[in-house]
């Protein structure tokens, strides 16, 4: 008779690498605070570091303070006294969930995880750009990655994405996404829980909207009322981290109750006029050299200053946050991990590679995030329609939305 049973799941780990396996749907210790702070907090802290006027008082100071790492294939560093950078780039924004440096809050563990992974897509015209939040429990290869000592790791197959960092640090993570998405990344930065929180201070602060109370004290966050709060400092954090309270309790509901953290931070800055206020900007220049580990193509102000002035006209609905589409992988092989929806990735990816727009469409958003209710008016802005991708999970910067409690 046959043998029907299912082979045996590859290897996640070896057993010399003893890596914790943090599941998307169950996970005992205090997950990464997924960060989608960052076109949130890392990318347009690190891109708004260094607007206009600002310049000259934070050159010295944040040259200095600046730690880096080289990445793979990045670009030569840009000559001072630029303008708008030209073309289109992709920033890759990590989020780190190491407890080394962080404080006695945080339950120590031994491991380091990238538990943020978001790639910053900007269009060739300045005109849009998208931002992908890839799931930690992505299941995908990891090709061989350069060690400390010269050498370089293994390439191994269907591994967890946010295992990489512990394979080859930040670089890894680069190659591991550039492999997955076909797209060269030139810049990267990585932060930490400290960092996120001296970060949403630094820019005074965002405005979320909970649909109902959310009170998790397994993260930290206590919002008792339904409706706006503005958020800094360890709530930010709590409320990026959390994952228990909002939506089914899922990473991937963590990703879109992050998305709206994300959106809200891009409508802050700009209602708040950060990006005209001297004392703002410092605070944030120097928070950021002092809280970030940057590429070294990421670490010169002059490349900072060039990438914000071609971001500055995109408008709220041109900037787009998508979850990487995914699928459950078999529950049997690989609980609670997910893998590559093939059919819309390649789309996605194929668009990005090729310059051409697209959006979500109505009904986008994840289980973690519901529409408040109210949409950002249009800026008149001339540019070209996008089309809408049918299955994608996301929202607008131009959709104002509200996190779903648990």
């Amino acid at each position: 008779m046959a043998n029907t049973a299912k082979p045996a799941a590859p290897e996640l780990y070896d057993a010399a690498d003893d890596y914790p396996q943090p599941f998307h749907t169950s996970h005992k210790r205090p997950g990464g605070w997924r960060l989608v702070t960052s076109l949130a907090l890392g990318a347009v802290a690190v891109l708004v570091v260094s607007m206009g006027t600002v310049l000259g008082l934070t050159v010295q100071n944040l040259q200095s303070s600046l730690v880096t790492v080289e990445l793979p294939g990045a670009p030569d560093p840009i000559l001072p006294t630029i303008g708008e950078i030209e073309g289109g780039f992709n920033v890759l924004v990590v989020g780190s969930d190491t407890r080394v440096g962080q404080g006695d809050q945080f339950e120590f563990v031994d491991s380091e995880l990238n538990d943020v992974n978001l790639l910053v897509h900007v269009s060739e015209n300045h005109d849009r750009a998208v931002v992908i939040s890839f799931p930690r429990d992505l299941l995908l290869d990891i090709p061989a990655c350069p060690q400390a000592d010269g050498q370089e790791s293994a390439p191994k197959e269907m591994q967890p994405l946010n295992t990489t960092m512990s394979r080859g640090g930040l670089p890894c993570v680069a190659l591991t996404l550039e492999k997955l998405t076909g797209l060269d990344i030139g810049y990267a930065g990585l932060m930490t829980f400290t960092g996120v929180a001296q970060l949403s201070t630094a820019v005074g602060g965002v405005e979320v909207c909970v649909s109902a109370p959310l009170v998790d004290p397994w993260s930290g966050v206590n919002l008792p009322e339904a409706g706006y709060h503005r958020l800094e400092g360890g709530q930010a954090l709590a409320f990026l981290r959390t994952r228990k309270g909002v939506g089914d309790g899922s990473d991937l509901s963590r990703i879109s109750s992050q998305q709206v953290y994300m959106a809200a931070l891009v409508r802050t800055l700009q209602q708040d006029g950060v990006l005209n206020d001297i004392v703002k900007l410092y605070g944030i220049a120097q928070t950021a050299a002092q809280t970030m580990v940057l590429s070294t193509s990421l670490a010169s102000v002059d490349v900072m200053v060039a990438m914000a002035r071609a971001l500055r006209g995109i408008p709220n609905e041109n900037i787009v946050f998508i979850q990487y589409p995914v699928l459950d992988a078999d529950p049997e092989l690989y609980p609670g991990r997910v893998v590559p929806h093939e059919a819309l990735a390649d789309e996605v990816v194929t668009r990005l590679q090729n310059d051409e727009a697209f959006t979500v469409g109505g009904g986008s958003l994840g289980f973690g995030s519901t529409d408040a209710g109210t949409q950002e008016a249009p800026s008149g802005s001339s540019a070209p329609s996008a089309e809408e991708l049918e299955g994608l999970v996301g929202q607008t910067a131009g959709d104002e939305t509200c996190a779903v409690p648990r």
